[in-house]
């Protein structure tokens, strides 16, 4: 349980790149026993520039294996963000009699001075489970003539009218598209205009139906749209979500999407999509993102490797304060990385603070519980003059994190700072999850509706825990703290 003894800001369970840099997640599909995350990567540097798609893959969510890159760029362009499927009843005419996994991917060509790049939309194949790709002859599969930004297909397959449908981000909206075999596409209709943030440009989207509440006769669908980051916009990156209807062609919102819904409030959670090809008996909607914002990422202090993913989380929709809320919650997976250190009930500060002094965490979980109408939480990472702070404003029942003094911040002036998200329909207990790692933090609360992902950058000696409340003599109610390691051990993976 000894603090890294020297700068070290690879995650011990995120997954990051061996090297250079990663942004969006792309191509997350389940195939015979394995996660696929492919990724936006550039192999030979460490900020954004002739994209590929890096790989990895993962048997337990929580073990990644990186793997010789998937896609690289050709005559058509670099490879950008998009997403895979399996072909199951060989739509395309690929495979035979076994299935294989399709790529559907955005070829971005960069023009001559002064003129446009130029993107549309690709896809390739491959019979041994990702290993090895081979790109359609006859690409691009989708063109259009009037949109610039025209990028990010997320594909699934659509039972009821058995094709597929595309999502795909157009500028500042999304448009849908359907396919008999995932080469030949038709346009279904347009959503965006007048609705939503516009802050930046609209990118990866996804759709997807979850049941309410858990019960499946009641089913709404949820997008997904990323919002690129805008210089007037100091928030940066962000992704927001819309919950309503589809027919198959038209998206048809809620009521409650005509404002804005965020999926996370604090900085460093964007362009996250869903896996494919779930086993129906799993029943989860499986969700990943990229741990970083555009407003900083080329900037943030790590060596030898730059981006890497927030865990994954299981979606789902539950009724808060009378609307569908899409709630968060870690992957039951990360349970098995789990090692017990303390387990406290009725414990004041002072007793968690005794109990705490002297361990030096790495990388950990705290849940704990508090009475409803308490202000308090942690003190993480603290050290000489650094700490970060992550808790619940019992006056404003919000929950909220500060990265104000949480280590390096100077690579950009609007890093530093404090995150809220409000607590919708606060039970009589607040509940309060805290994923730290060696520079980041994922905190949750209200059963997984108000979630906070913010990266860190403390000193190797900062490795403090403390509790903290705004009344002498509160009692948390109850709190777990339990060390988190991966078989993948910074520095280096399998």
């Amino acid at each position: 349980m000894s603090a890294i003894t020297e700068q070290n800001y690879r995650g011990a369970y995120h997954f990051s790149p061996q090297k250079n840099w990663m942004n969006d997640p792309n191509g997350l599909v389940y195939f015979e026993g394995e996660y696929h995350l492919f990724f936006q990567h550039h192999p030979d540097g460490m900020s954004m520039g002739e994209m590929h798609w890096g790989h990895a893959v993962s048997r337990d969510l929580i073990n990644w294996e990186e793997l010789p890159v998937a896609l690289v760029p050709d005559e058509l362009g670099m490879i950008f963000s998009g997403s895979a499927v399996v072909d199951w009843k060989n739509t395309t005419g690929f495979f035979g009699d076994k299935p294989g996994l399709v790529a559907i991917f955005t070829h971005h060509l960069n023009m001559p001075e002064g003129q446009p790049a130029v993107q549309y939309q690709s896809i390739a194949y491959s019979k041994d489970n990702g290993r090895t790709w081979i790109k359609y002859a006859g690409n691009p599969v989708l063109t259009h003539d009037s949109f610039i930004d025209f990028r990010d297909p997320k594909v699934f397959w659509d039972a009821n009218a058995s094709r597929w449908v595309m999502i795909v981000a157009c500028g500042q909206t999304v448009c849908l598209y359907h396919s008999p075999d995932l080469i030949h596409w038709t346009f279904a209709s347009e959503f965006g205009a007048g609705i939503g943030s516009h802050d930046g440009v609209w990118e990866c989207p996804d759709l997807f139906p979850l049941p309410v509440d858990g019960d499946k006769d009641n089913v709404k669908w949820v997008m997904l749209v990323s919002i690129g980051a805008d210089p007037a916009f100091e928030e940066g990156s962000r992704t927001q979500y819309f919950t309503g209807s589809f027919d198959g062609a038209v998206f048809t919102p809620d009521e409650a999407s005509q404002r804005i819904r965020w999926i996370d409030y604090g900085r460093d959670n964007y362009a996250g999509v869903s896996w494919s090809d779930l086993p129906e008996e799993d029943g989860r909607r499986l969700f990943i993102g990229w741990m970083s914002n555009w407003m900083y990422a080329p900037q943030t202090p790590t060596e030898g490797f730059r981006g890497a993913m927030t865990i994954p989380r299981e979606l789902s929709l539950e009724t808060r304060n009378g609307e569908e809320t899409l709630i968060q919650k870690p992957a039951k997976e990360l349970e098995a990385a789990r090692i017990p250190v303390l387990s406290l009930k009725d414990a004041s500060v002072q007793e968690i603070n005794a109990a705490c002094a002297g361990l030096e965490l790495d990388a950990y979980l705290i849940e704990a519980k508090l009475p409803r109408g308490t202000s308090a939480g942690f003190r993480l990472k603290a050290g000489a003059g650094e700490h970060t702070v992550a808790g619940i404003n019992a006056q404003t029942e919000e929950l909220y994190v500060d990265r104000s003094a949480s280590g390096k911040a100077d690579f950009h002036s609007l890093f530093a700072g404090v995150h809220s998200a409000k607590l919708a329909a606060p039970a009589e207990v607040y509940d309060l999850t805290i994923y730290v790692d060696r520079s980041s933090l994922e905190v949750f609360a209200g059963g997984g509706q108000a979630v906070i992902t913010d990266l860190i950058f403390p000193g190797p000696a900062s490795a403090g825990l403390a509790a903290y409340a705004d009344q002498e003599g509160q009692v948390f109610l109850s709190l777990e703290l339990y060390e988190l390691a991966s078989a993948a051990a910074a520095g280096g993976r399998k």
